[in-house]
C-alpha cells in the first residue's frame, strides 16, 4: 500500500481524481476512505495529512456495442 501526503485543500474526490485518473473518482472514494477511517469526518483537508492508498484495480469490458469498439 502507497501513501499520499495531502496539498491545503485537497478533497477526497479530487485526491481520487489525482490519484486514479483512470477507475474514476466515483469508483474508488470509497476504497480510499476506508483504507483511511480515521479521517472519515474530513471534508478539506490541510496540508500534510497522510493517506494510505490502497490498490484499485481497474476491470476491462469486453462486450461492448460495435460503435465503441
Amino acid at each position: 500500500m502507497s501513501t499520499y501526503t495531502t496539498k491545503q485543500g485537497d478533497m477526497w474526490d479530487m485526491i481520487c481524481y489525482r490519484l486514479f485518473p483512470d477507475v474514476g473518482k466515483e469508483m474508488c472514494m470509497d476504497k480510499l476512505i476506508d483504507a483511511n477511517p480515521e479521517e472519515i469526518n474530513r471534508t478539506v483537508f490541510p496540508a500534510g495529512v497522510v493517506l494510505r492508498v490502497p490498490e484499485i484495480s481497474v476491470s476491462v469490458v469486453n462486450d461492448l456495442p460495435p460503435w465503441k469498439k
